[in-house]
């Protein structure tokens, strides 16, 4: 076999791509498995340290999620939860917190009992706290704050914050492990272009190079869908990429506190988070703005954006039509002013005055060089945004699209991924589902330690 010739290459090595990689090179049977990445290591876009939450959501607290979402969220977060227990017992991925979601006022309240009862089954931790019980856990959120005014809060001490590049580089390092499996992984290699040939793929690098692959998967974020249109796919999608950024102050917060989610706004709640490994700390965001680019701070992909965007009538008419609403209009240039100097922390002090309304401007210092980019797919048919992952499956050739909460499944996407790309190579290679599912359960943990 020709040493540019792969079974499977994986396009991106963001923590999506990385435990694709893991999966396949500890589940599976099969025997050259590339990785590239256009950057110098793993993990260095939008799963680096700096470029989001770091929280591991399972949809307990995340009040814009139904139950059915929760559910399927919960199922992909607990595999990196037990992923998590199993291998990284000295925390040094991640660091766990109690976390909260507060209802003030009592719409708001009315809406987290009525959720509590609806959600307490799926989550069995889950809290209903009422306002002593709430400074109990968390004092600041008390201070200064009206008595009169309902108060209430949904809690769980299954907090999770996660550093998704150090788990990245977990991925890699046990993939690396495995001698049965020749994995080359090809960094600060940009892919210029795929074309699909009779036996699969042959893909050209920057530098003019060719790399031939039965099955490809594309995790590269944003610049998933700008390749699947190379190729014909996802005609029907356009992005509407959103930025976030973040602001820091000293340690005000014990653990997560999140505040409700806002009607008809698509983009997640102000929350404030303890730093993964520092929780003297506080971060408070994300914010949102909408940017045409790929990835944040590179101005390089601007040009990107509007290929995958395209300047359809289609394309412009629904950008027209979400950005239009009244309440997202006004959201998104309320966000945008959040990163201006001097006026932006005096509005954002508005947003982190909900969650401690003792605050001060003093407290709070921009986090420059924080934040990354999240996509969100517009549907071009129905003009609306599609919220959550997005997959577009082709002929032996599957490109992800993961905006939040794409780092928290991304072993669950792994699994859906690799049974598909199995089923691609055919007879011969098998992919052990059970053992990968039985690896990752609690069940599997305390047999172990027994």
């Amino acid at each position: 076999m020709n040493s540019n010739t792969y079974e499977v290459v994986i396009i991106g090595g963001g923590v999506c791509g990385t435990a694709l990689l893991y999966t396949l090179s500890n589940y599976t049977n099969i025997g050259r498995i590339a990785l590239i990445e256009k950057e110098a290591d793993v993990a260095l876009v939008n799963s680096f340290t700096n470029s989001n939450s770091q929280t591991l959501h399972f949809g307990d607290i995340e009040t814009n999620y139904t139950l059915a979402k929760a559910e399927k969220v919960n199922r992909g977060a607990s595999l990196v939860k037990q992923y998590l227990l199993a291998k990284d017992e000295q925390q040094e991925i991640h660091t766990k917190y109690h976390k909260m979601v507060l209802g003030v006022g009592q719409e708001q309240v009315d809406k987290l009992q009525a959720r509590y009862e609806e959600f307490k089954q799926l989550f069995p931790s889950l809290q209903l706290l009422d306002r002593s019980q709430i400074g109990s856990k968390e004092p600041k959120i008390l201070a200064g704050r009206s008595q009169d005014r309902e108060l209430i809060a949904l809690y769980t001490d299954e907090g999770y914050t996660v550093d998704f590049r150090l788990l990245a580089q977990s991925f890699v390092a046990n993939s690396l492990s495995n001698p049965n499996s020749k994995i080359d992984l090809l960094f600060e290699t940009k892919v210029k272009q795929i074309k699909q040939q009779e036996a699969g793929y042959q893909l050209t690098t920057r530098d003019g190079q060719t790399i031939n692959a039965k099955v490809v998967m594309v995790a590269a974020g944003a610049h998933s869908l700008l390749f699947a249109k190379s190729l014909g796919y996802g005609l029907d999608y356009a992005l509407l990429s959103v930025a976030g950024s973040f602001y820091f102050a000293p340690q005000l917060l014990n653990g997560k506190v999140y505040t409700v989610q806002r009607q008809k706004l698509p983009f997640a709640a102000i929350h404030g988070d303890p730093e993964v490994h520092d929780r003297t700390i506080a971060r408070f965001g994300p914010t949102a703005k909408v940017l045409p680019m790929l990835e944040r701070h590179h101005y390089g992909s601007i040009i990107e954006y509007f290929q995958t965007a395209g300047l359809s009538i289609k394309a412009i008419l629904s950008f027209i039509k979400i950005l239009s609403d009244p309440v997202i209009l006004k959201y998104i240039a309320l966000n945008f002013c959040y990163d201006f100097p001097i006026i932006g922390k005096r509005l954002f002090i508005k947003e982190a005055k909900k969650i401690i309304p003792a605050i001060e401007l003093k407290d709070l210092t921009y986090a420059k060089g924080y934040g990354g980019v999240r996509p969100q797919v517009v549907n071009l048919k129905t003009q609306a945004l599609e919220m959550g992952e997005a997959k577009i499956t082709g002929d032996r050739i599957i490109f992800n699209i993961t905006p939040s909460p794409g780092a928290s499944t991304c072993l669950q996407n792994a699994l859906e991924d690799a049974t598909r790309i199995i089923d691609f190579l055919g007879d011969g290679y098998r992919f052990e589902r059970q053992q990968f599912l039985d690896d990752l359960s609690a069940n599997s943990r305390r047999v172990g330690k027994s």
